[in-house]
């Protein structure tokens, strides 16, 4: 497993360029022409500004790797011939419609199963799987803060709270985790009073002091990219006494919270060690079913050696990701070889 620890920012594209894409028409064409990889895509409009930028697209051409938009109106077993499926768009009728696709196109991989991916939409079990790994070793140990989920009613909040004996603050966040914008959205509440002010359906973790920094742990495959992030600030306890209320923040880590240059204290900047990631993400790959997320990962403030994993997405912002194009590339490449080398053998 490659660990990529590289901190440069991304390159910067004109808004208005749009990828390329080819008609389905020559698909087959081509293919027999010359060996080329063909990755059919259904991904939001958004996500295909991100993802399939310029240089990206060149890069994977010069590989023989072309993408093809799937048409949406139309079936998904008239198009193609694809040999990787790549998504990202949400719904009951679309997941019916790839899981009939696998089945009737093993020969395909398609990233990542739908079933899977669902088990990260929700905030009650995405973090389940770390928490029942238990992980420590010598390098560090990785957990997951206490948490509680508040389906409704609002008014019980605070004696939930403390029946489960979760300790002040409380981080709030959406207990659905679809990747819109409001799913992104947390809060912080300081007091008993003011958890009645939060709107279920929710998960409440107990907030860790880190530093004011996470890592961001992006994995496509078997490839690691780590990044750093500005978060949250601590909250002391002189802090916790005075304050009230509950704090809103829209979204607390992105691309342009870049911790990566900032003057931190090497204790707060130090990388989670890369054996501890490795060993994280192998069994996280494994238990979840996925190939492409990433995790938010947080140092408890005062150790050097414990972590918590804090929230996990599926097909996060890989555009954001210093050098992702190569990365990318190589793991689609590295699908296609992976399955010739199955069926030669």
């Amino acid at each position: 497993m490659r660990l990529e620890e590289e901190f440069s920012h991304c390159d910067h594209y004109d808004e208005e360029e749009q990828p390329e894409t080819m008609s389905q028409c020559s698909i087959g064409g081509l293919q027999q022409q010359q060996k080329v990889v063909v990755v059919g895509y259904a991904l939001t409009s958004k996500k295909i500004k991100s993802f399939l930028q310029p240089k990206f697209e060149g890069l994977a051409r010069n590989k023989g790797i072309l993408f093809v938009a799937i048409d949406q109106n139309r079936p998904l077993s008239d198009q193609g011939p694809f040999d990787i499926v790549l998504h990202k768009l949400t719904g009951k009728e679309w997941r019916q419609i790839l899981e009939d696709y696998r089945q009737t196109h093993p020969e395909v991989t398609v990233l990542d199963p739908p079933d899977a991916i669902q088990h990260l939409h929700n905030r009650q079990s995405m973090l389940q799987c770390v928490a029942d790994m238990n992980l420590s070793n010598s390098y560090g140990k990785v957990g997951v803060p206490r948490q509680l989920v508040i389906k409704k009613d609002a008014s019980s909040i605070a004696d939930d709270v403390s029946k489960a004996g979760l300790i002040l603050p409380l981080v709030a966040k959406p207990l659905v985790a679809d990747g819109s914008a409001k799913s992104h959205e947390l809060s912080l509440a300081y007091d008993q009073y003011s958890l009645q002010k939060l709107e279920p359906p929710l998960v409440l973790q107990e907030f860790v002091n880190h530093g004011g920094v996470l890592f961001k742990v992006y994995i496509v495959g078997e490839a690691i990219k780590v990044v750093r992030r500005f978060s949250l600030p601590d909250v002391t306890k002189r802090e916790l006494s005075k304050v009230k209320g509950v704090f809103r923040f829209p979204r607390v880590s992105c691309a342009a919270a870049s911790a990566d240059d900032a003057d931190l204290d090497p204790r707060v900047a130090e990388l989670p060690p890369r054996p501890l990631l490795e060993r994280l993400a192998k069994e996280l790959r494994r238990r979840l079913g996925l190939r492409l997320f990433n995790l938010d990962i947080i140092r408890e403030h005062g150790t050097r050696d414990n972590f918590y994993v804090i929230d996990i997405n599926y097909f996060p912002g890989y555009g954001k990701m210093p050098g992702y194009e190569h990365i990318f590339t190589d793991f689609l490449l590295s699908l296609v070889q992976s399955r010739y080398k199955k069926r030669s053998s």
